[in-house]
């Protein structure tokens, strides 16, 4: 049976350190991410870090507890793990995925401003930055380096307010969280940030000739498929056509 947790007993169980980490990262060309800066802040201390990439590659590890009594939160953590192991640095053996928690609770509504943390922190009644301004701040960090002073000093406070954020989001939502569940979930983003890191094996001489021609083959499966049924009007499928094949047939429109 699922059973609710409170932010006292993550801080009992959790005895080396809760930890709100984002990371800001470009991927060129649908790349691996690199990192550029990371931010994280220990909910019981306050502790916070900031450091930029040159700081960061020179660490063998999280510059924090990452061990068994710690607990990582994030937003997305698959993107902040993709930067651990961009890094080759141990994973933390614990995850929160507040994203992934924020799902769990809110699938099949209407979110009025969808499931990204601004969402989240809207649909808890805490106020975030502008929508405009993240979007700015995060098209400055997909451009990639190098960067001057003041942009490093921008884009680590931008990464700053996402982690001011999840300090705030956890106890609003610690209440919702069945922990055995949420920690396995957050297994499940470690997963998924080795699995989009290795990528999927293709055959890109075969991509490349049906990425060339793409069009003949769709083509010759129209005719094939088409056969008996006259609904594409060349590459496209016209409903209206389809209608009236079912109507001919006594099949109901709305079957």
């Amino acid at each position: 049976m699922a059973t609710a947790t409170t932010l006292c007993a993550l801080l009992a169980r959790f005895t080396a350190g809760i930890w709100f980490v984002d990371f800001e990262f470009y991927a060129p060309g649908g790349q691996r991410p690199v990192p550029l800066c990371m931010v994280a802040s220990e909910l019981r201390s306050g502790q916070l870090i900031r450091l930029w990439i040159d700081d960061l590659r020179h660490l063998g590890r999280a510059p924090f507890d990452t061990g068994p009594g710690a607990l990582l939160v994030a937003y997305y953590a698959s993107a902040e793990i993709a930067c651990f192991l961009a890094l080759g640095w141990p994973l933390p053996e614990h995850v929160l995925d507040l994203f992934a928690e924020f799902r769990n609770a809110t699938n099949g509504l209407k979110l009025a401003c969808g499931a990204g943390l601004l969402g989240a922190l809207s649909h808890h009644g805490l106020d975030s930055i502008q929508a405009a301004e993240k979007e700015s701040m995060r098209q400055l960090a997909m451009r990639g380096e190098p960067y001057s002073e003041e942009e490093k000093r921008g884009l680590l406070d931008y990464c700053q307010t996402d982690v001011d954020a999840l300090v705030l989001l956890l106890p609003k939502m610690a209440t919702q969280l069945d922990l055995p569940r949420a920690l396995l979930r957050g297994r499940y983003m470690k997963a998924a940030a080795r699995i989009e890191r290795t990528g999927i094996p293709i055959d890109v001489q075969t991509l490349n000739g049906l990425r060339r021609h793409w069009d003949q083959i769709k083509g010759r499966l129209v005719v094939e498929v088409d056969k008996g049924y006259g609904v594409y009007e060349g590459l496209t499928f016209k409903a209206e056509r389809w209608q009236t094949w079912c109507v001919a047939r006594g099949i109901p429109a709305s079957a």
